[in-house]
């Protein structure tokens, strides 16, 4: 992993937030576009399938992009923002890592919690709790729940990037660029 320079992040770094918020794309698509076929249906469980599948790719890649960020530096923001803007953007990435840990492992768990097998490209993961339909159930809310304040998050993380870009003019968007 190498170091991010003085102005950008490492190449490392921007191709997995790219692509991170492609497949988060797709993670959102799958389970929003399974509601078009009947219930039942191998097209509902095939997307339900991708859904799990792409959900815990989130999970394996967000450890990448964290591991990454350990051993790198973060690029100043030019000019410098205001120090509540600067703690409130930190609350912000933080509670975006979080949600990309959460729901996969909360996915997990459902699919444990119900007794069925965990696909993942070709390989079936271990379960993570033994079969309980109400915790499943239980979990099964909190997942839908975060799944709401998920489109919040990356709501807000695009739209103050865009503000910082076209309003603030200073190199907060640029420096995650490709």
């Amino acid at each position: 992993m190498s170091n991010n320079t003085t102005l950008r992040y490492n190449k490392l770094a921007i191709y997995l937030h790219w692509f991170m918020l492609f497949l988060l794309i797709a993670v959102y698509a799958t389970i929003e576009l399974r509601e078009i076929f009947p219930k039942g249906s191998d097209p509902r469980k095939a997307m339900k399938m991708w859904h799990f599948m792409l959900g815990l790719s989130v999970l394996f890649l967000v450890i990448l992009r964290i591991a990454n960020r350990f051993f790198s530096s973060t690029p100043a923001i030019l000019p410098t923002p205001p120090a509540w803007q600067h703690k409130l953007a930190k609350l912000f990435h933080l509670a975006l890592y979080l949600l990309m840990i959460a729901m996969p492992i909360a996915g997990w768990m459902i699919l444990s919690g119900e007794g069925q097998v965990i696909p993942f490209f070709g390989l079936e993961l271990p379960p993570l709790i033994g079969p309980n339909k109400d915790l499943a159930e239980s979990i099964e809310e909190v997942h839908e729940t975060l799944g709401t304040v998920g489109y919040f998050l990356i709501g807000i993380h695009a739209l103050a990037a865009i503000y910082h870009h076209h309003f603030v003019k200073d190199n907060t968007m640029k420096r995650m660029l490709p």
